[in-house]
């Protein structure tokens, strides 16, 4: 029994790795136990994020820095800005323009990250507002886009 090696199992990691298409870590399917787990009345908070929310936020704040960019574009051939606000501070000066858009923008994702598993109704967390803010300015850089296109023919 003395010569038997004896492995500490405290040490090992048995969570597996965060699948992104994974329908249970999505919330789109909710688990067997759900009714039973304590954590579930409130936000989880945590201190190290996911690499779909990271790469969801840097995407967000990318594609707002391309439709500053764009935005800026349309506006040189032509075009009028319809935001109120923004309008007002393209007036004032560009400069004030990208770094409120990019400002307001980072902040929303980052609040948004940090309360990424409450939950806002039913099945739909932060989380999830983040991924639909990621394809709308997906869509939004593809208009602007067409319109340029449009513009230039």
């Amino acid at each position: 029994m003395a010569n038997q090696l004896v492995i500490d199992q405290r040490l090992w990691e048995r969570r597996a790795e965060i699948s992104f298409s994974c329908p249970y870590q999505l919330g789109l399917r909710q688990g067997r136990r759900i009714a039973q787990r304590r954590s579930d009345h409130g936000a989880a908070y945590v201190d190290q994020y996911g690499w779909h929310l990271v790469a969801c936020v840097l995407g967000i704040v990318l594609l707002s820095a391309a439709d500053a960019f764009l935005t800026i574009n349309i506006l040189s051939d032509g075009g009028t800005e319809l935001n109120y606000f923004m309008a007002a501070l393209i007036e004032e000066s560009m400069q004030k323009f990208v770094c409120a858009k990019l400002a307001l923008t980072a902040l929303a994702a980052i609040i948004l990250t940090i309360h990424h598993e409450m939950r806002l109704y039913a099945g739909f967390r932060c989380r999830h507002l983040l991924y639909l803010f990621l394809s709308g300015y997906a869509c939004l850089i593809s208009y602007e886009l067409m319109l340029l296109q449009l513009m230039h023919v």
